[in-house]
């Protein structure tokens, strides 16, 4: 078993099957040493967080909606490069939420993720990022996160 799969089983994290693209584009492209992990919404096999953060989803709520967004980035790089002890570093994640129009604590949401790439990654975990609070999602998910992966 690789050192970050085992931290997953650590941490009682059981990545799911890569999501299917439901639009024309694919889960991952690999250029180089360079993986791009499409948008991951908050999905799981419960049908996953959805609704408006700030209206019909409280913060700690967006947040666990945000680290299933990373579960499945972590998904769609283990289908990738198979091993997840070849991730590198995550270089950036793009976090989008879905927030209503009194809700400014977009940074705080996408922590989920953030703080989800770290517990398994340790440092290589630490990455940059944007954050960025939209008025609509695909399918009404809470939180889409993308990222830029360097791998071996």
């Amino acid at each position: 078993m690789s050192k970050v799969e085992a931290r997953l089983a650590e941490l009682g994290i059981e990545l799911p099957a890569p999501a299917a693209p439901i639009a024309t584009y694919v889960g991952f492209v690999r250029t180089g040493n360079l993986v791009h992990v499409s948008g991951q919404v908050s999905n799981d096999a419960s049908g996953g967080i959805k609704g408006t953060v700030g209206v019909d989803v409280d913060l700690e709520t967006a947040q666990k909606a945000a680290r299933l967004c990373g579960v499945s980035i972590l998904a769609q790089l283990k289908a990738a490069v198979g091993d997840l002890d070849n991730v590198v570093r995550i270089v950036k994640l793009g976090g989008f939420v879905q927030a209503g129009p009194d809700f400014y604590d977009v940074p705080k949401v996408i922590n989920g993720c953030s703080d989800l790439m770290v517990e398994v990654l340790g440092d290589a975990g630490r990455h940059a990022r944007a954050a960025v609070g939209v008025y609509k999602l695909p399918l009404n998910f809470a939180v889409e996160v993308d990222a830029v992966v360097e791998v071996r």
